[in-house]
């Protein structure tokens, strides 16, 4: 029997075989493409760019909602009765989500939220390095369980590059004369996740390629970058020669375990194609 089972958003973006191998369970967040709403990763993420090219409106993304919750909720717990469900939240500050949760968990004793103020591979992490720390200490008290969540939610670090100004325009999250002056300039926005809130912190001039190598650089002086683990975000688009050469840089800077988490349609939505980002553990 297991102490705890770990849930989160889709919008966390966990790869399939990291899910399977910590047995994570994910419930859906949701777009929708004018009158239709599916669930986040029950359909290819192309379709969320087909959708603009043709529309030239974005579709629309929502959290999880009270029944989503209830569904999983009842799911582990009919499969893990004397479990405790452990719901790690993609920031409550850009969603719903964790205000469903809370609304779904009155009455389940079985179930503790916290708010991982991360989203993404941020969030992935959070739930990876929490799935491992659970593997090691399996009878860990929650407070213990809490107090570690909050740790390597505190000390996470990410920031991505937006693959296309035009998402964030056409989302309504930058004015046209920012998004022109980018655009003539040839400025990328950096997003960075702040106290659980999408700030753009700094803008870099030049081409995806030029940028994404000085942004690892950044981050890893900045915030001292723990190598034990490197998380790359990424929306389908991004260059694979790109990815090599990101994936080489990583490696001589010492970084021991790396991987690539492509981001879901609901972060995609915002992002665009070929979006690109760095995600760590700060020494600091």
């Amino acid at each position: 029997m297991r102490k705890y089972i770990i849930l989160a958003e889709t919008g966390a973006d966990i790869p399939a075989e990291l899910a399977k191998q910590y047995g994570l369970y994910t419930v859906p967040m949701h777009v929708s493409f004018g009158s239709e709403t599916k669930d986040d990763g029950s359909f290819p993420i192309s379709e969320v760019f087909d959708y603009y090219k043709k529309s030239g409106d974005l579709p629309r993304t929502s959290g999880c909602n009270v029944t989503d919750f209830d569904k999983i909720f009842d799911e582990i717990h009919e499969k893990h009765p004397e479990s405790q469900i452990l719901y790690l939240a993609y920031s409550a500050a850009t969603t719903c989500s964790y205000q469903s949760a809370a609304i779904s968990a009155e009455e389940r004793e079985y179930v503790t939220a916290f708010d991982t103020k991360q989203v993404s591979a941020g969030q992935c992490l959070v739930v990876v390095l929490m799935a491992r720390f659970l593997e090691s200490n399996p009878d860990a008290e929650l407070s213990l369980v809490i107090e570690k969540a909050k740790e390597y939610s505190e000390t996470c670090r990410m920031g991505f590059f937006p693959g296309d100004l035009d998402y964030l325009r056409a989302g309504g999250r930058v004015s046209n004369i920012a998004y022109l002056g980018a655009k003539i300039l040839s400025l990328n926005p950096l997003i960075e996740l702040v106290d659980g809130k999408l700030v753009a912190t700094k803008k870099y001039r030049g081409s995806m390629s030029r940028v994404a190598k000085k942004l690892l650089t950044d981050f890893v002086e900045k915030y001292h970058l723990s190598k034990d683990i490197l998380y790359f975000p990424y929306s389908q688009g991004l260059a694979e020669s790109l990815q090599k050469e990101i994936e080489d840089q990583a490696v001589s800077l010492g970084f021991q375990e790396i991987r690539w988490i492509r981001t879901g349609s609901v972060v995609s939505t915002h992002s665009g194609p070929g979006a690109f980002g760095v995600c760590g553990i700060s020494k600091e």
